[in-house]
């Protein structure tokens, strides 16, 4: 009931204007937050079933960035209304107000932090209970005189709409204008006043086609519809707008590549635990990095969380990067993304300082990066920087495979056990896709590092071809299988997977269980519950009775050493880089594959558990 909120929360992104006493002379009370020391990833969605009401005031700086206290929860609502993982009603139920000041004399960078998180928050489902207020700090332009009046004006407005709510005046419209249900204070025309409110709200700041675009209406090239489905690697400057129109999340490298700070590197980086790579081979997910030398791929998978706004094609046709500059630019970059967190609240500074040195490099951003012509180039300059390999190639190169120099690990795709379910889900280019796929698995058993097949489970698509799937481990003899849920990504007109396709952990489990046991030289090694993630491994990694399928990474890099200083006439295999895993990873403890060292945080209203790298 809003007659029931006697609670205002004031989130301040710099020196404010008084507020709070007069909300208090109206006999609520009142709490000031500065945002710098505040943990939105811990609390803010508490609000939503509190008795509060959310006053947001935020400065914008000359260049259109958020001042230095707000920074971090900037980044963090940000993130948070474009993450699948949180869900687009994270925070439904959070009633807010924003005030943004700022100064129009700076074309185009005018109060932008105030519109951004009055987008972000409508973005996640919170309720405006009024238009957005912005201060103007060129008394030329500002419509009160100054700044100052600019806040008492908003001011003004933002008390009595306040009393309307304590009064139980609801006037937010609840009808099916845009969040359903039935509007009880509708005008003659059949609408809320709130909804014309927002109505101008959307039409000043563009909430909507943000969202939309952020959404990702493009066809499943990436490009608008009408445009070619297979893009000519000539045209990579279109795609390249495209997909930075599309708001991808990760960060552009020359003209081919990208990296990203996964969200496991965050989580590791407060305490929170790791990815399920962390629990069945051991690497510090808040030293991994994740990135990739080829946007492009020769795939449309349903279940990529990209929405397709990379370019796909089958071969490589464009000016090439030097593999040099793709890395130099990633190790910066990545650099740069995890020194904003420095002294964001909860993140350990043990951490922090570790996760600037990138051990670990997940080849497994977007793309396919087997296709990137200097690929071993690439692989031997992280191996000479320290930095261990995973790289995940989607099975329709089987030569390039071959051809592959060592890596910690390789990973291929194994999304379907049967040409059509792979042709329904994958949605390959090759018209020989079925004959690449079988190839591929052939061309991994030839290796021997250690080699992985990935299985995505799509319920109602993939789980049924128990005996397809054991056929095709036959066929590549991998080290190891990872059984994983598929992770369904939002709408989109890419993909038609709905949540309806994604099986709880149970039934990962009981799939993995069954086809383990037609499996005769593997066995169920490892479990990482919060990724809905299990590991089967070939029985030769268990020894005396307990399982080694951690990864000795100095070892490994001592061992490619001496390959390479031999011209490759001196190999090694996956056993002779082998690590204990520890019990707390093993399938059937009761930590489920969490680290005991760090604590799980768990998200508020999260039934199912969908996340994963």
């Amino acid at each position: 009931m809003l007659a029931s909120w006697m609670n205002l929360k004031v989130y301040l992104s710099f020196s404010y204007f008084q507020l709070s006493e007069e909300v208090q002379t109206l006999g609520l009370t009142c709490e000031v937050i500065d945002m710098k020391e505040y943990d939105p990833d811990d609390r803010l969605a508490d609000e939503c079933t509190s008795r509060s009401v959310c006053v947001f005031i935020v400065a914008t700086y000359t260049d259109g960035q958020p001042t230095e206290n707000a920074e971090w929860f900037c980044k963090w609502l940000e993130e948070a209304s474009t993450d699948f993982r949180y869900g687009n009603t994270y925070l439904k139920g959070l009633r807010y107000a924003v005030f943004g000041l700022g100064n129009s004399v700076y074309v185009g960078h005018y109060n932008t932090v105030g519109k951004n998180v009055d987008k972000w928050l409508w973005m996640l489902s919170g309720v405006r209970i009024m238009t957005r207020g912005e201060g103007d700090c060129n008394v030329v332009k500002s419509r009160n005189g100054s700044v100052q009046a600019d806040f008492e004006a908003w001011k003004v407005k933002f008390l009595n709409r306040l009393q309307n709510l304590v009064k139980g005046d609801k006037k937010s419209c609840s009808g099916n204008c845009k969040n359903g249900g039935s509007c009880k204070n509708k005008r003659k025309d059949g609408h809320g006043q709130e909804e014309e409110e927002d109505a101008v709200t959307r039409q000043n700041d563009g909430s909507e086609e943000d969202l939309m675009e952020s959404s990702s209406d493009e066809d499943e090239s990436g490009l608008q519809e009408g445009k070619k489905s297979v893009v000519d690697m000539e045209d990579l400057g279109d795609i390249m707008t495209s997909v930075k129109k599309a708001k991808v999340r990760y960060k552009l490298i020359g003209s081919h590549s990208g990296v990203k700070l996964c969200r496991w590197t965050k989580s590791m980086l407060r305490g929170r635990g790791g990815c399920y790579k962390h629990t069945f081979y051991g690497i510090e997910s808040h030293r991994c990095m994740e990135t990739t030398p080829s946007l492009a791929c020769a795939n449309k998978c349903v279940f990529c969380w990209r929405h397709h706004t990379n370019p796909v094609g089958t071969e490589w046709r464009w000016k090439m990067d030097p593999p040099e500059k793709i890395l130099q630019d990633s190790l910066e970059k990545h650099e740069n993304m995890i020194r904003q967190f420095r002294g964001v609240p909860g993140v350990k500074p043990e951490r922090y300082e570790e996760g600037l040195a990138v051990k670990h490099c997940a080849l497994s951003l977007v793309g396919e990066p087997i296709m990137y012509p200097e690929i071993n180039t690439f692989l031997r300059l992280l191996h000479s920087h320290r930095i261990s390999s995973f790289l995940v190639t989607n099975a329709q190169f089987p030569q390039e495979i071959r051809s592959l120099v060592p890596v910690t690990q390789l990973y291929v795709s194994v999304d379907a056990s049967t040409k059509d379910s792979l042709k329904k889900i994958d949605r390959p280019l090759f018209k020989d896709f079925w004959p690449r796929f079988q190839d591929s698995l052939r061309a991994l058993g030839e290796k021997r590092q250690r080699t992985v097949y990935r299985l995505t489970l799509v319920k109602a698509w993939n789980v049924e071809e128990m005996q397809a799937y054991s056929e095709l481990i036959a066929l590549g003899q991998p080290d190891f299988i990872e059984v994983k849920g598929v992770t369904y990504c939002g709408e989109s007109s890419a993909s038609s997977l709905t949540m309806a396709n994604v099986p709880w952990h149970q039934e990962v489990v009981a799939f993995v269980q069954q086809l383990a046991d037609m499996l005769p030289q593997y066995e169920i090694a490892c479990e990482h519950e919060h990724s809905n993630c299990l590991l089967i491994a070939h029985t030769k990694f268990k020894v005396d009775g307990e399982w080694w399928t951690w990864i000795d990474y100095e070892r490994f890099q001592e061992l490619v050493q001496v390959h390479e200083d031999s011209g490759g006439q001196q190999s090694f295999s996956a056993l002779d880089y082998v690590a204990k895993t520890p019990r707390w990873a093993l399938f059937g403890a009761e930590e489920q594959g969490f680290d005991p060292n760090d604590t799980r945080f768990q998200r508020r209203n999260k039934t199912k558990d969908i996340s994963g790298c």
